[in-house]
């Protein structure tokens, strides 16, 4: 009892104000796939990765591209947030969230100290169907873009590109102070603030998840045959596979249904769905 007398006369004087305190955000990789023309009717459509971003309506940084995001308010945590600026800035809504790092640079943002909650979301096709995508709020626009990410060595170049828009950032890949992997951009190529690492890391994360099978299955429907769950897995990792090992190693995530495509212009297929 005593203990609890002493903290409340604790409290009583306790100046919150008195010691410097973050802004805190939450920032959004929200990735979709979609089908690339084919020439042929009767061949499995190519799938390729992509990315939601608004174009900055507010300074700073205005008119450039940058992940959906804002600031955390009282009332709320900072997945609540996520998910309300992700709502409120391009009308998309998910239930899905991955908390992928915590950005916390000095002087990444000009306007102060200001920490990031990453996030990273997948939406469907069909999810996307039921959705209309568009800018609101401060973001004067929101689009997807075609994400490209290649190795070299230690260095990663990031391609997005939307029509005639093309961002291109090169990132090194090095140990931070405490020895963890982070991201060093080399060359920011017209994103905002340190989107590009945040981007950056959300691709590591996603791949890393889909070399064991995992958050693949929400790039589908319930049900979906063996090759279109390989060519997720392929668009994903950007690796193809021999069809024969993918489905060794698929075998025990998904189990079979009753049920068969139709229409497809083909012979049908199985229809498959993860196995709970």
């Amino acid at each position: 009892m005593q203990s609890n007398q002493e903290e409340k006369e604790f409290l009583k004087s306790y100046r919150l104000e008195d010691y410097p305190r973050p802004s805190v955000t939450a920032d959004i990789a929200v990735f979709s796939l979609h089908n690339q023309e084919q020439a042929g009717y009767r061949k499995e459509p190519e799938k390729k990765l992509c990315l939601l971003l608004i174009q900055r309506g507010n300074q700073p940084f205005k008119d450039c591209w940058a992940l959906p995001g804002g600031f955390l308010q009282p009332d709320e945590t900072v997945e609540v947030c996520a998910g309300r600026e992700l709502k409120e800035e391009t009308c998309a809504d998910v239930t899905l969230l991955r908390h992928i790092g915590i950005f916390s640079q000095p002087q990444r943002d000009p306007r102060g100290w200001i920490v990031s909650n990453a996030f990273l979301s997948v939406l469907s096709e069909e999810k996307l169907r039921n959705m209309e995508i568009q800018g609101a709020d401060d973001a004067s626009c929101a689009k997807w873009f075609d994400v490209g990410f290649l190795q070299n060595q230690d260095k990663y170049i990031l391609t997005l590109r939307n029509g005639s828009v093309s961002l291109k950032t090169e990132l090194q890949l090095k140990k931070n102070q405490f020895d963890m992997p982070e991201f060093e951009i080399l060359e920011n190529g017209g994103l905002a603030f340190d989107h590009a690492k945040i981007i950056a890391s959300a691709l590591m994360y996603l791949r890393n998840e889909a070399q064991e099978f995992r958050l693949i299955f929400d790039f589908l429907p319930e049900q979906f045959t063996l090759a279109e769950l390989q060519k997720v897995q392929e668009a994903v990792t950007d690796k193809s596979a021999l069809t024969a090992n993918f489905r060794r190693k698929i075998a025990s995530c998904v189990a079979e249904t009753q049920e068969f495509t139709k229409g497809a212009g083909h012979r049908p297929a199985r229809l498959y769905q993860r196995r709970k």
